[in-house]
């Protein structure tokens, strides 16, 4: 699938499933689509769910399955974000694209529109129409990762599918397979970070993946943590312990001097503490007021506030709880 002449190319891009068989979830997803194109029988679609979930990848696959290369670019129209997508582009060349049969192939054409939520609204109203219209001859995808961006005409002209976040077992052949095309050494604990950190995109595997391998000679825990400016493990633990058992001023020091040596976020830290504080054997009552401290901070850090006011609140946050926890004993 790799091929040597294409080294200068993203892993992302290199490593695209060129077919069915090569997606690796969303099993019964596939199955579903697989009967529609031998049946012959495919509806619109409308595909939504997270980014780096194989959406995209999944219609072109069908595409080429349905299409021989040279069919591709007279059967096939895709459009994306990054093209303009106004009412203009709906009554133009959508519209030209669809309303257009093909001569010497019988079948139905495709258009393709990916990230189909950054769409307008007059454009999305347009192509309701455009789809009823040309349904005997033109079959359309809805690519989006938010549902609620797509009006509820088009969610009905359409069969809808969710592609969820991929799980762990379901990256990691994929993960070792790109590993071993390409030579890069990775440690177990390497390999763990990668999916810890993804989150379920398997695009974000390969690009950290990739990144961390030409920044380091191996690509482990550390390496993978450092490379997208992460709290390492240890920065962690070593936070938690100036919170739960020095003086404020203390760690505000520690906290502070930290963040500025290893580039640290305190979005993330305080997302790291938080995973903590469940493993922390608090009382339940305060376990919950120091949880809804943190989400407090949190929403104020989205908001754009100052890092170091709520630093000093998630250190008197603790504080507070390690005095109740004092009273309650």
């Amino acid at each position: 699938m790799s091929g040597g002449s294409q080294t200068n190319l993203p892993w992302v891009e290199k490593y695209r499933p060129k077919e069915l068989e090569e997606l690796v979830a969303h099993e019964d997803i596939l199955s579903t689509i697989r009967r529609f194109i031998q049946e012959d029988r495919l509806p619109h679609l409308l595909l939504y769910g997270p980014p780096g979930t194989g959406k995209t990848s999944t219609i072109l696959a069908c595409a080429r399955q349905m299409y021989s290369q040279k069919e591709l670019n007279s059967m096939v129209l895709e459009l994306n974000a990054s093209d303009d997508r106004g009412i203009g582009i709906v009554r133009g060349q959508i519209l030209s694209f669809a309303s257009t049969k093909t001569i010497f192939k019988s079948g139905f054409k495709l258009v393709i529109l990916d990230e189909a939520d950054a769409m307008t609204n007059d454009a999305q109203n347009a192509l309701r129409r455009v789809i009823e219209k040309f349904t005997e001859n033109t079959r359309f995808c809805l690519i989006c990762n938010y549902l609620s961006k797509i009006i509820p005409a088009l969610q009905s002209r359409c069969t809808r599918f969710r592609f969820a976040p991929l799980s762990s077992k379901q990256m990691l052949p994929r993960l070792e397979h790109v590993v071993q095309c390409e030579g890069v050494k990775v440690t177990e604990d390497g390999k763990k970070a990668l999916l810890d950190l993804a989150q379920g995109d398997m695009r974000k595997v390969l690009n950290i993946l990739q990144s961390t391998a030409m920044a380091f000679e191996e690509v482990n825990e550390n390496t993978v943590y450092m490379c997208v400016g992460h709290p390492l493990k240890s920065d962690i633990a070593d936070i938690v312990d100036w919170l739960l058992n020095h003086d404020f001023v203390n760690t505000y020091t520690h906290v502070s001097d930290l963040k500025v040596t290893k580039g640290l976020a305190l979005e993330d830290i305080l997302t790291q503490v938080h995973l903590y504080v469940h493993r922390i054997e608090f009382p339940v009552q305060v376990k919950l007021q120091l949880l809804e401290k943190l989400a407090d901070i949190e929403y104020r850090l989205a908001s754009g506030t100052s890092e170091k006011i709520q630093l000093s609140s998630l250190i008197s946050a603790f504080q507070v709880a390690r005095d109740l926890v004092t009273q309650a004993t």
